[in-house]
């Protein structure tokens, strides 16, 4: 063996070539090296390929394996020790985000089509890249957005809208928005729900950056349209199956099947090293047949050649040969070489709500430990059945999910399946119960879910831990309810409140929980009822719907008309409607009910909205006196509730006598609330601590903080301005900007009729007559 001589380029080519003479001689795959010799698989095929050097205990395992004398390699070993290892490809540094796949190694070919994407790019900042299923549009554009990376430094965005994912709608194109605008960290109100509006947004957005996007898996020109640049240098790539001539303003290209040449490339490549494709020509040829010119498909099929060195081309196509279409022959022959528990963790795949899963769900969705789960995902992402675009996040090509759902139809009996299902479904509740325990929330839902609780779940250091798994499971909790049962659909848009209330995303609540209370309803549990309408109620009361928030909370007032929780929201919505002694009665009767139920968090949290009222009814002391007892009442001011009410209300109650300590109060309910990562408390506090600054005579500061606390709120929830206008326009005259002032409180006086909170419009009337008698 070691007699044969080998032409290289130097000691370490020469090496590697006679390491995968070893590997060959051993007849063995990479997975079966390993465990003969303790080198894990990944770092085998770097030394074969000659990407790094092996420690000479590595060349002396493999020689092991295949029973020859490692000696005569020695020299050779050390030749290529004393060379310095080759550098690292250069490559070009980037700001922004970058969401974009990983590229794949084995690229091939499209040396036209990718001229004819560049030059349409350049020229109409859009392209629409189409054909047909397993062609390597995704491949192409993802390839593509790599390399042009450099040239977009704001950011590289990928976004898939599920055009063609079996059993899920296309993503709506204002949810599209929304989740792009999410990418580059830019609020979105949650009011703002028009396609038309979003997507001026987003091109607004766009226009002072340069950005390019890649939109996976277009539906239709339709779906497309709302997401396309306006002004300025940012790009997008499109890739659709279909050609949407309808974008009669970005250039479309077409993808057909690879000819012979770049087929036998890719096979070449993506089949590992070896000269078995270009030694039979005639069955590669026939592999290519039956691929239909496919990269998806050779691809697959490479990868089976790839860990089989024994196999010979031909038999690949004898086994090909079985199949029945391009890409189920690839697949069916890729599954053919799992065990029985890879085989079962793919099928089952097939049934998992939503685009993406980590080992949690799927640990759930087999029923499997944690660790079996993650060594089957493992072999899936080396088999190419599964993908793995980030560390932790595993998804499936559209054509693969269906694959694996057929053929969980096939091999599972529909109890099966639907046990499978529900067992995810169980974990995703599970899980958001154990986030949302972490987002402080005043209305927490106690009751214990009537559903088993999965062996292994994520666990969460702390809030922001929590949020950040709200924030990427977000897309599939919302898939779960699509395809779950009425106890699930009836008690997930409940526990994801927490997140909510600090997303401000209350378009989402609001269509969630109607779904939540028709599940309920079926379902015949009154008291779950009344619990959804008394959330649907805080829901339409955050969106500005009140006439509907009244009558939801009337409905659940009925059932439970000894809910103090109900009481405190109950007293929100009637002192925005400027009913304030009547809200003032609510918030009294909420604090005797907490009181008599042992929980003297929720007596604090109560009293703190009665000093509120009071201080809206002019009762200054009172409100000061209320507040301070509800912060006596709140022992630890990193438990629930949060003692900001109380604090401001202290503030704004003592700003007159007292400023020094009223701005003392204000900033530390400020900091609470900065804590907190609640942006409508943020604008609250902020609001008064401007109050108190310009009671100070700290004009210009507090102006700014008027300006920062309308700007957080317009971000998010557009009506909740309406709170802040009144004093903003007092400030502004205070300080001598009449005109400022006179405009600030018609738009104050506009939107609170509008939105029907009658406390605002009175004060913004008086503002108004103010102003007349000032000039």
């Amino acid at each position: 063996m070691w007699g044969v001589t080998q032409q290289a380029d130097s000691p370490r080519t020469e090496l590697a070539g006679r390491l995968q003479a070893i590997q060959e001689l051993s007849g063995r795959s990479l997975r079966e090296l390993q465990r003969a010799t303790g080198i894990s698989s990944s770092s085998l095929s770097r030394y074969f390929a000659g990407r790094s050097l092996p420690p000479w205990s590595a060349v002396v395992a493999l020689c092991k394996v295949v029973q020859r004398d490692p000696r005569p390699l020695r020299d050779l070993w050390e030749q290529a020790s004393r060379l310095p290892p080759p550098p690292p490809p250069a490559r070009p540094t980037v700001a922004g985000r970058n969401d974009l796949p990983l590229d794949v190694a084995d690229f091939t070919g499209r040396r036209a089509e990718l001229d004819a994407v560049r030059e349409s790019l350049a020229a109409a900042r859009a392209v629409a890249i189409d054909g047909m299923a397993g062609v390597g549009k995704t491949c192409l554009a993802v390839h593509l957005a790599h390399q042009l990376a450099p040239e977009y430094a704001d950011g590289r965005l990928y976004l898939d809208l599920h055009g063609f994912t079996p059993g899920r709608e296309p993503l709506e194109p204002a949810s599209a928005v929304r989740m792009l605008l999410a990418a580059l960290e830019v609020p979105v109100a949650s009011g703002l729900d028009g396609s038309e509006e979003l997507a001026a947004l987003w091109r607004a957005e766009l226009a002072h950056r340069r950005v390019l996007v890649v939109l996976d898996n277009v539906a239709s020109a339709d779906q497309a349209r709302p997401l396309l640049p306006g002004a300025g240098a940012s790009a997008v790539l499109i890739t659709s199956r279909n050609r949407l001539v309808e974008l009669d303003q970005v250039p479309p290209v077409s993808l057909d099947v690879l000819d012979d040449a770049d087929g036998i490339e890719l096979l070449q490549q993506a089949g590992g090293p070896g000269d078995r494709v270009a030694n039979e020509p005639d069955a590669t040829a026939e592999v290519l047949r039956l691929c239909g010119g496919l990269p998806l498909a050779i691809r697959l099929s490479a990868a089976r050649l790839r860990h089989r060195p024994g196999w010979t081309v031909g038999v690949l196509a004898d086994r090909l040969r079985a199949g029945s279409d391009h890409v189920d022959t690839a697949l069916s022959m890729s599954l053919r070489q799992l065990d029985h528990a890879q085989r079962r963790t793919f099928r089952l795949l097939g049934l998992l709500p939503g685009a993406t899963f980590d080992d949690y769900a799927v640990a759930a969705l087999t029923g499997n430990t944690l660790a079996a789960t993650r060594g089957s995902l493992e072999d899936l992402v080396d088999s190419h059945l599964v993908q793995q675009p980030q560390a932790a996040v595993y998804r499936l090509h559209d054509l693969v999910r269906a694959y694996a759902g057929r053929v969980a139809a096939a091999e599972e009996s529909p109890p099966e399946q639907r046990q499978a299902v529900v067992r995810v479904l169980d974990y995703y509740l599970h899980s958001a119960a154990a986030a949302g325990k972490l987002l402080r929330y005043a209305y927490p839902d106690e009751a214990p879910l009537p559903c088993p609780e999965p062996a292994e779940m994520p666990t969460f250091a702390d809030q922001a831990a929590a949020l950040a798994w709200f924030d990427h499971e977000y897309p599939n909790l919302v898939e779960t309810i699509a395809v779950g049962s009425d106890l699930h659909i009836s008690r997930l848009p409940r526990l994801l409140r927490p997140y909510y209330f600090r997303r401000a995303a209350s378009a989402d609540e609001n269509r969630l929980l109607d779904l939540a209370l028709a599940a309920a309803s079926r379902l015949g549990d009154a008291g779950l009822v009344a619990a959804v309408q008394a959330d649907l109620g805080f829901a339409r009361y955050s969106a500005g719907r009140f006439p509907e928030a009244l009558q939801y909370y009337e409905s659940a007032a009925a059932t439970m008309p000894d809910s103090a929780a109900l009481a405190v929201r109950r007293g929100y919505l009637h002192q925005d409607l400027g009913e304030t002694a009547r809200a003032m009665a609510l918030f009294e009767h909420a604090a005797e009910l907490f009181d008599r139920d042992g929980q003297p968090k929720g007596v604090a949290h109560a009293t703190a909205f009665q000093a509120w009222a009071a201080y809206q009814l002019g009762q200054l002391d009172e409100a000061a006196a209320l507040a301070v007892k509800a912060l006596a009442l709140q022992s630890d001011a990193e438990d629930w509730p949060p003692p900001i009410t109380a604090l401001v209300t202290l503030g704004a109650a003592t700003g007159r006598t007292d400023p020094a300590a009223a701005i003392e109060h204000l900033t530390k309910a400020l900091r609470l609330a900065r804590e907190d990562d609640h942006v409508q408390n943020q604008a609250w506090c902020l609001n008064y601590l401007a109050v108190a600054l310009r009671q100070a005579g700290r004009y210009d500061e507090a102006l700014a903080d008027h300006r920062t606390a309308l700007r957080l709120v317009e971000d998010t929830e557009p009506q909740w301005a309406v709170n802040f206008l009144n004093s903003y326009a007092e400030t502004s005259l205070a300080a001598g900007q009449t005109d400022e002032a006179r405009e600030i409180y018609q738009q104050a006086l506009e939107l609170a009729e509008s939105t029907g909170y009658a406390h605002e419009a009175t004060v913004a009337r008086q503002g108004l007559s103010r102003v007349l008698t000032w000039n």
